[in-house]
């Protein structure tokens, strides 16, 4: 199932089409309401593509939290 919105921003903002898929794609990854294939998919590119522009938002595919590592390094 899928949702589309439609959100407009002033012409005068320096934010691409990209940039605020982007934006918006990487907080709902980062607050854990989309998997990385699905933001990436609803940004429009690939999961690898996703994985390595996402840190130019600010945003990391690392979890900040310790519950996370510690389940990682025990599955590792």
């Amino acid at each position: 199932m899928t949702m589309t919105i439609r959100f407009e921003i002033p012409k005068t903002s320096d934010l691409s089409e990209l940039d605020t898929k982007m934006i918006l794609a990487g907080e709902l990854y980062s607050r854990g309401k989309l998997s990385l294939g699905q933001a990436a998919k609803s940004v429009g590119i690939a999961k690898r593509e996703f994985i390595e522009s996402i840190g130019k938002y600010g945003y990391s595919i690392f979890s900040d939290k310790e519950e996370d590592l510690l389940n990682d390094i025990e599955n590792a």
